[in-house]
């Protein structure tokens, strides 16, 4: 691994170690003063506070599968890992980093909540309206989507730039929005 990568894998593991340590602090806060019964509105009935348990994904999908899901995100953390050690930017390095602080915690909760080891339900206590309640590891996992999302549009844009620029062919329009 050269320097750089070495630079670029040590940035995804901060942001990773980051979310994991905030969401696992915002995780024991809930279980300690919310409630399942009670939502504390924060934006009006846009967003509050209120305890949940799910034993399944995204708006509780496959929560009779609670084990598989615990397997899959084993599965989606050693490849996040795997991409963090490849990592070409430092922006894409944060974006995994995000993202799989995000898998961890979440992972950290199904492998160690009630009702059992492997099978564990996570904690939310984040409620968006009445569409789903989530936790921060889910705003991270987002957020890393949409870092990774703007390095990639960066990405294209210069290409795009300096193709333009260095084809004495293209229009002189595409080199004027270039620049």
């Amino acid at each position: 691994m050269s320097r750089d990568q070495a630079r670029r894998f040590a940035v995804a593991c901060i942001a990773a170690a980051g979310v994991v340590l905030i969401d696992q602090a915002s995780k024991a806060a809930a279980l300690s003063s919310l409630s399942e019964e009670e939502r504390i509105p924060l934006l009006g009935d846009l967003l509050g506070l209120q305890l949940a348990f799910n034993p399944g994904a995204l708006l509780s999908l496959g929560s009779g599968a609670t084990w598989l899901l615990t397997l899959l995100g084993v599965a989606a953390t050693a490849v996040l890992i795997v991409a963090a050690t490849r990592a070409r930017t430092t922006g894409w390095a944060v974006g995994i980093g995000l993202i799989l602080g995000g898998a961890i915690g979440n992972l950290i909760d199904r492998l160690f909540a009630p009702p059992a080891f492997g099978r564990g339900h996570v904690t939310d206590f984040l409620a968006y309206a009445n569409w789903f309640i989530g936790n921060l590891a889910d705003v991270a996992l987002g957020a890393g989507v949409f870092v990774l999302a703007g390095s990639l549009w960066i990405r294209h844009r210069r290409t795009r730039t300096t193709t333009a620029k260095d084809d004495p062919t293209a229009p002189a329009a595409t080199v004027e929005a270039g620049r």
